[in-house]
């Protein structure tokens, strides 16, 4: 039999350029989304971040509402909301509000890790860690909510009740593989900045799968960043800004996305690092002609249902022209 398509998406993380206030970002996270639309894109998924004034992604929810009315066909949702941090009431109500606003068209991905630091975390939620511990116990408060059957139940989240919103289990190593593939649900891997566990996790998660009455047979998605040009050389100086962010990430020194420069000797060391390497492992830059045969064998290698991309650029323009030519490579290896 054929193998389906293969899906493409986009997380989003609404990173504050140099320069550019909140409302700006927030202003071409939109732009994007609805280039994205144009362009064939299945889905926009905003993660979940606290703690940051360089990140505009702190309450998917409402950029959620705010994309999703203002786009017409594309799936808006969470990639994801970190369940420990919220009480699955309150998210039920929040996405079933949302899937009566925009029916058909959100979804309701899950996370355990905090989206932040220790600290934070037990800011948001100073019972974080018992939450996180009882994740799997925390999704299936979040399924009776949406459940019609749940009518009858003293607690009730009754506007989330029968609606069509898709969960998803999202994961950076291999412990929520087993949890998706349990409940046979579909299983999103943060491959994107976490490339270690990939293969092990989708394998797990492939093997272990029960089918249920949300999905009849395994769905994987993977994330990986793109940064594609005219040039090689165009995307690999548009892809420094995304060094230098991750390098403020692992110093405990973040800050504003920075304009690009000329891919130096010391950035491809930098580069080069374990820890570095390590999470911009599945990173295709370049050319359109040098990202395609790479994009092919990951699809090749991990066998997924869907590729969900974040495309990192200091300038609009350039994520815009970016996704455009992502979508074109979609397109021609499909």
């Amino acid at each position: 039999m054929e193998k389906e398509n293969i899906a493409y998406s986009i997380l989003e993380l609404a990173i504050v350029s140099q320069g550019n206030t909140i409302k700006q970002t927030l202003n071409n996270s939109l732009a994007l989304a609805r280039e994205a639309e144009a362009h064939g894109y299945k889905r926009y998924w905003f993660a979940e971040h606290h703690n940051s004034p360089y990140i505009g992604s702190n309450a998917p929810s409402l950029l959620i509402g705010y994309v999703a009315e203002n786009t017409h066909t594309l799936r808006v949702g969470s990639g994801g909301v970190m369940l420990p941090n919220h009480s699955p009431l309150v998210i039920a109500e929040q996405f079933g509000t949302l899937a009566h606003l925009y029916p058909g068209r959100i979804d309701l991905g899950l996370g355990r890790a905090p989206g932040t630091d220790r600290e934070t975390a037990e800011a948001i939620s100073p019972d974080f860690m018992r939450a996180a511990h009882a994740f799997p116990r925390e999704v299936e408060k979040i399924q009776n909510y949406f459940s019609a059957s749940n009518k009858n139940a003293k607690v009730r989240a009754a506007i989330a009740e029968g609606t069509e919103v898709p969960i998803y289990i999202l994961g950076s190593s291999t412990d929520s593989a087993h949890l998706a593939a349990q409940k046979g649900l579909p299983y999103a891997f943060a491959s994107h900045f976490a490339s270690s566990h990939l293969l092990e996790a989708l394998a797990i998660y492939n093997k272990e799968f029960q089918p249920s009455e949300f999905s009849d047979q395994p769905y994987t998605m993977a994330g990986i960043n793109i940064c594609i040009a005219d040039t090689d050389e165009e995307a690999e100086r548009l892809f420094t800004t995304l060094i230098r962010m991750f390098v403020g990430v692992l110093t405990g020194k973040p800050q504003a996305l920075q304009p690009p420069t000329e891919m130096t000797d010391e950035l491809k060391e930098i580069l080069n690092h374990p820890s570095v390497h390590q999470m911009l492992k599945y990173s295709f830059v370049g050319s359109k002609e040098s990202v395609k045969p790479k994009v092919q064998a990951f699809i090749n290698e991990t066998g997924v249902n869907e590729l969900i991309v974040a495309s990192t650029a200091y300038d609009i323009g350039d994520r815009v022209k970016s996704i455009r030519l992502f979508a074109e490579v979609m397109s021609e290896i499909r």
